[in-house]
């Protein structure tokens, strides 16, 4: 039997995103260039189209949430940016689900777009840079089934 675990459409209660704002938003960029971090050494991303990224501000907000994270792509890491000093040169919001929905392939960013689930903001160019980058990804295949642990 071969059943796809789909991500549900879903928003987070409001008080969530007022509580979770007020609260640092550091540890978020922490875990979101640790995960582009492993994602480089991987070999996942196209390495000759990085240098399109050189010292660019970007920001993910997660609306639903109130979480937010600013980084850069420096000497060929992404760096975490906690206080950013101008307005990102590319920024993405989007409630979780969407973000969930990209990260599976569940939906492809033009769709979320267009049905106003993913704000997109800044330089057009680079936000088109950026998501040739995600359409060209490979993850990595991973078993239809995990194994159960047994104790």
């Amino acid at each position: 039997m071969d059943s796809k675990f789909t991500i549900p459409k879903f928003q987070l209660p409001g008080f969530l995103a007022s509580l979770v704002g007020k609260l640092p938003q550091w540890p978020h960029s922490l875990a979101l260039v640790a995960g582009l971090n492993a994602a480089l050494k991987m070999n996942l991303l196209p390495v000759d189209e990085l240098a399109a990224l050189e010292d660019k501000l970007f920001r993910v907000r997660v609306l639903d949430t109130g979480g937010e994270a600013s980084y850069t792509y420096r000497n060929g890491l992404f760096r975490p940016v906690f206080t950013p000093t101008r307005e990102p040169d590319l920024a993405f919001a989007a409630n979780l689900s969407a973000y969930l929905q990209l990260l599976a392939r569940q939906e492809d960013p033009d769709t979320l777009f267009f049905n106003r689930e993913l704000e997109i903001t800044g330089d057009t160019e680079l936000g088109l840079i950026v998501k040739n980058m995600l359409d060209a990804v490979e993850w990595p295949k991973f078993p239809g089934r995990l194994p159960l642990i047994h104790h």
